[in-house]
């Protein structure tokens, strides 16, 4: 867990706030098959050293992620990797489950059919500490707002269990 007093991994860069939006708003992260999708990609970037994840949430139309880009990686393409990766994997298993929402994302543009993230992710440098806490507090009581559970750390799909959980060691 991190402690108010403890920095960030070392690099180039500064730790961000991510926010990835569904195109159109659509619903499509409201399966649990596809929030494991997500967070699958995010522990093998952290795992392959790309990124260091400090925070998440996982919502039905969009997901929030605090993390640090490591090394001599570039956001912009572990950015980009990610979303590929993860809309792949989402697209097929909808197609595989016949999944209703799919006709949602159709776009027919000129390189694909569907499309399931809106373009221009927002990305969010994060300066200061203050900054970083207020963000990490955001993303763990967005589901709480939405109502999708008394207590930020009882949501699945968040990292809220993980700082819960810390303290009680």
């Amino acid at each position: 867990m991190l402690s108010e007093e403890s920095s960030f991994v070392q690099s180039k860069q500064y730790a961000e706030f991510i926010t990835v939006t569904c195109h159109n708003w659509q619903h499509v992260l409201a399966d649990n098959q596809v929030k494991d999708i997500i967070i699958s990609s995010l522990s093998y970037l952290s795992k392959v050293h790309r990124v260091s994840v400090y925070a998440f949430v996982i919502m039905s139309n969009h997901f929030h992620v605090l993390w640090q880009v490591l090394g001599d990686h570039e956001r912009s393409a572990v950015q980009r990797d990610l979303l590929k990766y993860t809309s792949q994997k989402i697209l097929k298993l909808m197609k595989d489950e016949e999944s209703p929402v799919l006709a949602d994302l159709l776009v027919k543009a000129k390189d694909r059919k569907y499309q399931l993230w809106q373009r221009n992710s927002l990305g969010i440098p994060l300066w200061s500490d203050k900054v970083v806490w207020q963000k990490l507090a955001y993303i763990h009581d967005n589901p709480v707002k939405a109502g999708l559970c008394k207590r930020a750390e009882d949501y699945l799909y968040s990292s809220a269990g993980f700082y819960w959980n810390a303290d009680k060691r």
